[in-house]
């Protein structure tokens, strides 16, 4: 897989807040999100109001994960005439660069209330653990590792 910066994205995400251009599958629009740690886990959480649970993608490749979700226009017919249209329709992307003290074979993900909520644990590798000091028989001693 070729992994590429682009320098402009932020700019480009800005550019489609500001200007209200909806995102397509070759440049998808903002999605806003919050990660943080809680005990032997990181939380990760992304806004996605409106989106069906079955047009959003989670794939993992090489510890970057993309997250990628469509809003779709509401279903309609001929009787159907929108009165206000706020928010934004099309593709919404992020892409997160894992550590190698995450353990990806286990990340979790639900949704619910418009926010996807992925749990990823903490590698048991990274987790601090004592190590026994061997020695004299009555000098047994353990240490912080």
């Amino acid at each position: 897989m070729l992994m590429r910066t682009d320098p402009f994205r932020e700019l480009d995400r800005l550019t489609q807040q500001v200007f209200g251009t909806p995102g397509t599958w070759s440049k998808p629009a903002a999605m806003p999100m919050d990660a943080y740690r809680a005990g032997d886990e990181f939380v990760v959480c992304f806004d996605l109001p409106g989106v069906s649970p079955d047009a959003i993608e989670l794939d993992i490749e090489r510890n970057v994960l993309t997250v990628k979700a469509e809003r779709r226009p509401l279903p309609g017919g001929d009787d159907v005439q929108m009165q206000v249209s706020e928010r934004p329709l099309g593709v919404f992307s992020r892409q997160l660069f894992l550590g190698e003290s995450l353990d990806t074979d286990h990340i979790s993900a639900d949704y619910e209330a418009g926010v996807l909520t992925l749990r990823i644990p903490v590698a048991e590798k990274a987790k601090p653990r004592r190590i026994e000091i061997g020695g004299a028989q009555s000098d047994r001693k353990e240490i912080q590792a």
